[in-house]
């Protein structure tokens, strides 16, 4: 497999190591992601190579927004704000996730249906295009909703995806469902091993607080 951190560090806009970044994410109750999405697949998620996800650190990406340095305080807040006056207008929805795929940079669940994601990241696309225009890059430039298990670090090369696959087809587990009623803006970093966060701000949809 090939190492995700390498590849978000060296693309065109680069999340460098220890940068904290904006990000709009759905994070599943942490219960629910140790009981339904990280024990079922523990074995696999710790293979060699494998970097995997504690159930605190779940999350599915609705938009990579703008490094938190380069924003004010006051952008942060008209940010939150621009986004809860779309999202009080959007209906909570149900996010089934599949049982974990080996991909090539990370053991990941896609999730399902695709639309009321979408929607998501259309509209938290519109508020910061509201608030600091073309400043920041659309990222990721097309959305579909996924969690990831594992990721491929720096010995990826040691992750045998046919040997996973045989892994993962032992394995128990099906689809989950999830609640999907807030959206959570966070200040996010990698240190090339895992992926962490401080919450700034929670955005219930359909103005539910």
């Amino acid at each position: 497999m090939e190492d995700f951190f390498a590849r978000v560090e060296g693309r065109t806009h680069a999340w460098p190591p220890g940068r904290k970044d904006l990000h709009w994410l759905v994070i599943p109750p942490e219960a629910f992601a140790r009981e339904h999405l990280y024990e079922p697949y523990r074995t696999l998620a710790e293979q060699p190579g494998l970097c995997p996800v504690a159930p605190e650190w779940m999350h599915i990406t609705v938009l990579h927004a703008g490094p938190q340095d380069s924003a004010s305080s006051l952008e942060v807040d008209q940010l939150v704000d621009e986004v809860a006056k779309r999202a009080a207008e959007t209906d909570p929805f149900e996010l089934t996730l599949s049982r974990p795929d080996v991909g090539t940079v990370a053991i990941e669940s896609k999730g399902y249906p695709g639309a009321p994601h979408r929607h998501l990241w259309e509209l938290a696309w519109a508020a910061q295009n509201t608030v600091v225009g073309d400043r920041w890059p659309r990222i990721p430039s097309i959305s579909y909703p996924h969690l990831s298990h594992a990721y491929a670090g720096a010995e990826g090369h040691l992750a045998d995806r046919s040997l996973l696959k045989v892994l993962l087809s032992d394995l128990p587990g099906g689809e989950v469902t999830m609640p999907v009623t807030t959206l959570t803006l966070v200040a996010e970093w990698h240190d090339r091993r895992e992926i962490k966060w401080d919450v700034l701000a929670e955005v219930p949809l359909g103005g539910r607080g």
